[in-house]
């Protein structure tokens, strides 16, 4: 009995997955696309977490416990995040902004023609409009972490790089803020130098490792 209730656990996981759709637990919309393979997958890791945390004579009970709430997870979270990558790249276009996916987090990249100028933590009225378009974003799905990195060029001393990373992190964190993106969703780290994404070498290279990335994760 035990075995057929763990199996009917695992066929559910399996299911899901191949329907494609459930429900939101963020929203309670009817969800479908990669977040249902999400759904399925939670399920299934939901179910192995489910038996190996319960007793012998819970296991069955354990492995359907698990598969749901695995599946609300990991579809829940995916289609939060696939709703707000599309209207995030819907703003950001001809902002010069960058939107990447990776895995359930949205990283922005804001590169330095657009947000400061050379030796600058002072935001540019083109900075300053792109973050509106965020903000407004960041209001309407409010279960999302905001991580915000400031990074330079190699140009001058470390510590000069490190503060004045830091520095433009916390104008990006202070605009949102200001139009109402919850403070407490927000960090802020400045990286200096660190994890360049071009040569140092040349201008243009410096000019891309010059940025601000914002990391958007769900809660």
């Amino acid at each position: 009995m035990k075995k057929n209730i763990i199996t009917i656990a695992l066929l559910l996981s399996g299911t899901i997955a191949l329907s494609g759709c459930t429900t939101n637990p963020y929203t309670g919309e009817s969800q479908a696309g990669k977040s249902g393979i999400g759904a399925g997958l939670g399920a299934a890791l939901g179910a192995g977490v489910g038996v190996l945390s319960s007793s012998k004579k819970d296991r069955g009970k354990g492995a359907l416990i698990g598969a749901a709430a695995g599946a609300a997870l990991g579809g829940g979270a995916g289609y939060y995040m696939d709703v707000q990558e599309a209207k995030l790249r819907d703003k950001m276009k001809g902002t010069g902004v960058s939107v990447t996916r990776n895995g359930d987090n949205i990283i922005l990249n804001m590169p330095s023609n657009v947000t400061f100028d050379s030796s600058s933590s002072s935001l540019k009225p083109a900075g300053a409009n792109t973050l509106t378009g965020v903000a407004m974003v960041l209001k309407e799905y409010p279960k999302t972490a905001v991580n915000i990195i400031g990074y330079t060029d190699s140009t001058g001393t470390r510590a000069l790089n490190m503060k004045l990373s830091q520095q433009r992190a916390d104008s990006v964190g202070s605009s949102l803020i200001t139009q109402g993106v919850a403070a407490n969703r927000i960090r802020t780290s400045g990286m200096g130098p660190d994890n360049p994404i071009a040569s140092n070498s040349t201008e243009d290279g410096k000019a891309q490792n010059r940025r601000v990335e914002i990391t958007l994760s769900p809660l």
